[in-house]
C-alpha cells in the first residue's frame, strides 16, 4: 500500500523556469483577450477612415477620443483629442504671443499652425480635425488658435456642436491700433494697396466709415460677441487684454492658467522685455534652453496715419467699446 502511494505521489513537479514560462503565457493570453473584447465594444463604433464624426461621437469619453487604457499604454505617447480650449480671436490682437507663452506650460499641448477648421475646413470632418492635434497625456489640455473664428458667423454653432464645454479665449486690443496693425501686415505683402486713410472711409467728406473693410469690421467686438453668446455663456469665454499681455505678460498668463484650471507655473521668471521689438520674449521656449522672441513679422513699425482719421475712428468705435465693456464686465481703457 505504501509503495503504491509513493508511486502515485511520484509526479514530476514543474521546474522554476517552466513555471515562469506558463505564467508569462497566461499573462499574454489575458492581455490578448482584454484587447479583443475592448475592441469588440469600441472599434465597431468607429467611423470609416476619413468619415466625419457626429457631435455625439466628439464628446468626452466616447467615439475615437475614448482610448482604452491598454492602447494608451501600448502607444506610449498619449492620445489625439479634440481641443478642450480654443483661442478664437482676434486677428492682430496678440494670439500668437499668447499661444507661444502658454506652450511653456507642461500641461498645455497645442497645434502650431492655425487649423481654420471651423471657418474654412469644416467639411473635412471632426476626424480630420482631431488628427491635426498633438498627442496628450491624462491631465493635459489640447489647444488650438485660429483668430478668424471670432468673426465667422458659423463658428459658434459649430464649436458648440463639437462640445458645449469648450473653453474659449479672445485676445482683444484697442480696435484703432488693431486696424492699423492689420493694414500694416497687408501693406508688407501688397505694397501697392491704397492708403489706410482712403480705405477707412466710404466718403471722407461726410466722414462715413467703411465697416465692410475687414480691418475696421473686426474691431466691432460687441457685435461679434453677441453671436457667440447665443451658444456659450459669458463665463466660458476669457477676454485677454492685448495691451496687458505686453505690459504684464505674467499677470495675464496667470488669469489664463486659472481659467484653464492649470497650476500657475508660468510666472515673471519666464519673460524678459525686448526693447528692440517692444514686447516681451521668453527666456526659454518650449523644448529649448534658448531665449525666444516672436518672428520678424511681429512688431512691425506702423506707418504714420493722419491723426484726424485716427480721431474719427476713435469716435466711431467708442459706443461699441462701451457696450463691449458692459458685456464682458471689463474696462480695457481704450478711450
Amino acid at each position: 500500500m505504501g509503495q503504491r502511494l509513493n508511486r502515485c505521489l511520484d509526479v514530476p513537479v514543474a521546474s522554476p523556469p517552466l513555471r515562469r514560462r506558463l505564467l508569462l503565457l497566461f499573462i499574454m493570453l489575458f492581455l490578448w483577450l482584454y484587447m479583443f473584447y475592448s475592441c469588440a465594444g469600441s472599434c465597431a463604433g468607429l467611423p470609416a477612415r476619413g468619415a466625419p464624426l457626429s457631435p455625439g461621437e466628439a464628446g468626452e469619453g466616447s467615439g475615437p477620443d475614448a482610448a482604452s487604457p491598454i492602447s494608451s499604454f501600448l502607444n506610449g505617447s498619449g492620445t489625439k483629442r479634440l481641443p478642450q480650449a480654443i483661442i478664437i480671436g482676434v486677428k492682430k490682437g496678440g494670439t500668437r504671443a499668447l499661444l507661444e507663452f502658454l506652450r511653456v506650460h507642461p500641461d498645455v499641448r497645442a497645434v502650431g499652425a492655425e487649423p481654420h477648421f471651423f471657418d474654412r475646413n469644416y467639411g473635412r470632418g471632426l476626424a480630420w480635425y482631431r488628427d491635426l492635434m498633438p498627442r496628450t497625456l491624462e491631465g493635459q489640455i489640447t489647444m488650438e488658435k485660429t483668430p478668424s473664428y471670432f468673426v465667422t458667423k458659423e463658428a459658434p454653432a459649430r464649436i458648440s456642436s463639437m462640445s458645449k464645454g469648450t473653453k474659449l479665449i479672445v485676445v482683444v486690443r484697442d480696435p484703432v491700433t488693431r486696424a492699423i496693425s492689420d493694414y500694416t501686415q497687408t501693406l508688407s505683402k501688397k505694397p501697392d494697396i491704397p492708403t489706410f486713410e482712403s480705405l477707412t472711409f466710404k466718403n471722407r467728406t461726410t466722414g462715413l466709415i467703411d465697416t465692410s473693410w475687414s480691418a475696421i469690421q473686426i474691431g466691432i467686438y460687441a457685435k461679434h460677441l453677441e453671436n457667440w453668446l447665443l451658444y456659450f455663456p459669458i463665463g466660458q469665454i476669457l477676454f485677454v487684454s492685448g495691451e496687458r499681455l505686453i505690459n504684464d505678460p505674467a499677470g495675464e498668463l496667470g488669469r489664463v492658467q486659472d481659467f484653464l484650471g492649470l497650476k500657475r507655473i508660468i510666472t515673471d521668471k519666464h519673460f524678459y522685455f525686448n526693447k528692440t521689438k517692444g514686447f516681451p520674449c521668453l527666456k526659454k521656449a518650449e523644448g529649448s534652453s534658448k531665449p525666444h522672441c516672436l518672428g520678424k513679422t511681429k512688431g512691425r513699425t506702423h506707418p504714420d496715419i493722419d491723426q484726424e482719421v485716427v480721431q474719427r475712428l476713435r469716435d466711431f468705435y467708442r459706443p461699441f467699446n462701451m457696450k463691449f465693456y458692459q458685456m464682458t464686465g471689463q474696462d480695457f481703457g481704450w478711450d
